[in-house]
């Protein structure tokens, strides 16, 4: 009876030992977890016409300061403050009083002069005149004369005309003004709204780097096309006349870095008014062998450094490190860090880490695979992106 409970812990140790055995097996037995699902998508190289957009604003196309060329009293305003005015125009009209009186005096002096050296002029031949007397009598009709002159023209710029056509601004004179000629306000202004110039600034280093990339054959010309431009209002929306490239500037502005690009616009409904803010987009090149990674596979780590996960063909994640500076509509235009056929994740990456093995199936997150955007919706526009990775 001694030994009762020795046998009793036995037998117990024994159990205890064999239920944990069977434990153990049960968890060696278990199956291991699928991997995990991603939707991928295949990249591919295209064409694709590059375009950059750029700030500016619009500028009339020609500008006209109207001023009095002579003194006198405003008597009349000719024209509607904002309506458009066509060039020749008239648009005031100064008191003419004491210029027809000027010119009349001028014509009856003229007349005098004239008659005198007529008469002169016979009595020379038979010498009752001096030839100094004769010569004088002939300078005196000549005087005369360029004096009539004189008083037409300052007649005749008693009336204001337009010098140019285009929308006229408000009136900074009224009835009974008095102006004069030379001072320092304009009575009006014109300003010529079709065409119409927008002036965009582009940095000089943005230039270069297309410069170089076109001498490399990293980009090719974007052909016949390459100097027209489109804007984009204020609103968003495209305006529907395309432009063209006029000219750029052959300096660079010191306190900015920048060039200013101009082009102009045919502006028939007077949609652009000067000092619009505008978005131009102005066609840089054709990158051939481009490749677009939907922007739901790039992401960012710590530093700000553009990343995207890539499946191998082992069915393995791996990281890549991009370089990658521009959007093209919903997708990033990488340079460098992917190629074509490599498998993107857009899908799932929540899941995953690199090194895992992943079952891979198509991305259900974008419209299709690498789309190619259409240049006129969805234009090329540089946003920093990092440069990791060169």
């Amino acid at each position: 009876m001694q030994f009762k409970p020795a046998v009793t812990v036995l037998v117990t140790a024994i159990a205890l030992a064999s239920l944990l055995s069977g434990c153990s097996k049960k968890e060696e037995a278990a199956p291991a977890p699928p991997p995990p699902q991603v939707g991928v998508v295949t990249l591919k190289t295209q064409a694709y016409t590059l375009t950059s957009e750029l700030p500016g604003r619009t500028t009339a196309f020609r500008i006209a300061e109207v001023r009095p060329q002579v003194n006198g009293i405003i008597l009349k305003r000719l024209f509607t403050e904002g309506g458009d005015v066509k060039a020749g125009q008239q648009l005031y009209q100064i008191d003419p009083a004491i210029y027809q009186a000027t010119l009349d005096s001028a014509k009856a002096t003229y007349e005098s002069s004239n008659s005198l050296a007529g008469r002169y002029k016979q009595l020379i031949n038979e010498q009752a005149v001096s030839r100094q007397e004769y010569d004088t009598a002939v300078g005196s009709a000549r005087e005369a004369k360029a004096a009539v002159q004189t008083a037409e023209i300052n007649l005749r710029y008693t009336k204001v005309y337009a010098p140019i056509s285009g929308r006229i601004g408000r009136s900074l004179v009224t009835e009974g003004a008095l102006v004069s000629n030379g001072q320092a306000d304009a009575m009006a202004t014109i300003q010529q709204l079709d065409p119409i110039y927008v002036d965009v600034i582009q940095s000089s280093a943005e230039m270069l780097k297309l410069r170089r990339e076109l001498e490399s054959g990293k980009l090719q010309k974007a052909g016949d096309n390459a100097a027209k431009v489109k804007l984009v209002l204020e609103d968003g929306s495209l305006y529907p006349v395309e432009g063209k490239l006029e000219f750029s500037e052959v300096s660079v502005d010191q306190t900015t870095g920048s060039v200013t690009l101009r082009a102009v616009f045919a502006n028939p409904d007077h949609t652009l008014l000067p000092g619009m803010f505008v978005h131009a987009r102005l066609q840089s090149g054709v990158a051939e062998n481009a490749i677009l990674v939907p922007q739901q596979g790039v992401t960012r780590d710590l530093k700000g450094t553009p990343t995207a996960l890539v499946v191998n063909a082992d069915n393995k994640v791996e990281s890549r490190t991009l370089v990658a500076n521009r959007t093209i509509g919903s997708d990033w235009l990488v340079e460098k860090g992917l190629s074509a056929g490599d498998r993107v994740i857009t899908e799932g990456l929540q899941y995953v880490k690199p090194g895992a093995e992943v079952k891979v199936a198509e991305a259900t997150n974008v419209n299709a695979a690498n789309p190619a955007p259409n240049p006129a919706t969805a234009p090329a526009t540089d946003k920093a992106a990092g440069s990791k990775g060169e």
